[in-house]
């Protein structure tokens, strides 16, 4: 585990990421895409970011995703939703280096509202790369890893749970059974194997005082500080899904084992641990 622990000398979390780290061989790619955002949205755009593995320097050449946030001057429509879906497809049609592309999008005021300050608005500040527009960071606060931060950001697992659950039946009800099924299921193992990771890290985020976006970093956190008798289990699953999360593989019962197990069992833990995320509209 890093000495640094990802926070300031004050105890803050320092902002990961930044455009003079993102691989040379990514670059034509984030170009493109910061043309193409101007492009699309023009003034609807507030600003755009990058995050994930491309702005901290450690995206593989074909297996890592291109992510983007969009924040836009007014609340985002189902005709923005729509055009970010098309920039999404002719990223991923064009670049051989990224395997796929998704781009979130969010209004200004969403991201500098109370209700979002611990969760979107943390996420901007902290884990999100400028890349056009006025950095909303600024407006934000600084933040520490504290049970707040933690309940806010992931206290919504038992929420998620039905819909993951949904989404599984409809990829195998669909698809069937061999190799276009397979290729359907590996992007949601990566997403819930990464999203449970997080999870479990989270859960025992204020206990280690720190930040990390390294699965496998992650995962041995939870693994050392987590304090109950079922630790070794748990532990080794949450291994599992921090492998998983960057090599999926398209299996149901990989998924099953996280509706059906892991995930039920992290969101109990979560909200006796820290409460439940407060209620979104």
């Amino acid at each position: 585990m890093s000495a640094k622990r990802g926070l300031d000398a004050q105890g803050y979390i320092e902002r990961e990421g930044s455009l003079g780290l993102v691989p040379a061989v990514f670059r034509p790619v984030v170009a493109s895409a910061r043309d193409r955002v101007l492009d699309v949205f023009g003034a609807r755009l507030h600003s755009a970011y990058l995050y994930g593995s491309i702005p901290r320097g450690t995206a593989r050449v074909g297996r890592s995703d291109l992510d983007l946030l969009l924040v836009l001057r007014e609340e985002p429509t189902e005709a923005d939703r729509a055009d970010a879906r098309t920039l999404d497809e002719a990223l991923d049609k064009e670049f051989t280096q990224i395997d796929g592309a998704g781009t979130l999008l969010a209004g200004r005021a969403q991201v500098l509202s109370d209700l979002e300050r611990h969760d979107l608005g943390w996420f901007v500040a902290c884990l999100c790369t400028p890349l056009l527009g006025e950095d909303l960071a600024e407006e934000l606060p600084r933040y520490r890893p504290d049970t707040l931060l933690a309940r806010e950001t992931n206290g919504d697992l038992a929420l998620l749970l039905p819909r993951w659950r949904e989404r599984i039946a409809e990829v195998t009800g669909v698809t069937g059974a061999g190799g276009p099924q397979e290729a359907a299921l590996r992007p949601l193992v990566r997403y819930m194997s990464r999203h449970l990771v997080r999870t479990g890290f989270t859960l025992v985020m204020p206990r280690w005082n720190g930040w990390t976006s390294d699965l496998a970093e992650m995962a041995e956190v939870f693994a050392a500080y987590y304090p109950e008798r079922d630790r070794p289990r748990r532990a080794a699953q949450l291994r599992e899904a921090a492998v998983l999360g960057h090599e999926p593989v398209g299996e149901r019962a990989v998924l099953r084992s996280y509706v059906d197990d892991l995930g039920p069992w992290l969101a109990e833990e979560y909200a006796r641990v820290h409460g439940v995320k407060d209620p979104r509209p």
